[in-house]
């Protein structure tokens, strides 16, 4: 895609930014208000493919609610992701709370995130399923911007950060400005 041709609707290989609020079961979980909007390189999977599919030939400007069933959000809950680990293996400076995340260290050398969700007198459940998993994710989307990706984007398949905090900054400015005023009137 010619970096110079701003695309007009979404499609693959084209950088979304969009500002989203999720809601599960009611109750908002995650959303763009305190982090600012997202960007990803469309038909790349670097979002869930429910809310990607929905999403093209959407344009700048457009706003659309999307709910996302579990298979093609974070999957089912999985019972056999669920692992007691004998209490004399935890590290003792990590708190025994049902709801807290930790770090594990895999066979592989790899990490893996889990949460404690039970705590028995000889062992401590770990959840690896995702917190999602198994929920029914209820998306409001708006696109805030297009454009077409760097060759390095494609090469990558991803947007770089870079490229959003570029971005972000431009909208940024009169906003930091008006701060900085605010700022400057304070001392």
């Amino acid at each position: 895609m010619n970096e110079s041709v701003k695309p007009t609707k979404i499609e693959n290989d084209v950088v979304v930014i969009m500002d989203y609020s999720l809601t599960v079961d009611g109750e908002v979980v995650d959303s763009s208000e305190e982090g600012g909007p997202i960007a990803f390189l469309q038909g790349r999977g670097n979002i869930i493919p429910g809310l990607e599919r929905e999403l093209a030939g959407m344009v700048i400007g457009e706003s659309k609610s999307v709910t996302v069933l579990p298979a093609d959000g974070y999957g089912e809950f999985e019972p056999e992701n669920l692992v007691d680990v004998p209490r004399s293996e935890f590290p003792a400076e990590i708190p025994l709370e049902i709801g807290t995340e930790i770090q594990v260290a895999m066979d592989d050398g790899s990490e893996d995130t889990a949460i404690i969700s039970d705590i028995k007198d000889d062992s401590i459940q770990l959840d690896f399923n995702h917190p999602l998993a198994g929920k029914t994710l209820d998306f409001q989307v708006t696109i805030t911007d297009l454009r077409a990706p760097t060759d390095e984007e494609l090469d990558h398949g991803h947007v770089h950060d870079d490229d959003l905090d570029e971005w972000d900054d431009d909208l940024d400015d009169e906003e930091f400005d008006e701060e900085e005023d605010e700022e400057d009137e304070l001392k």
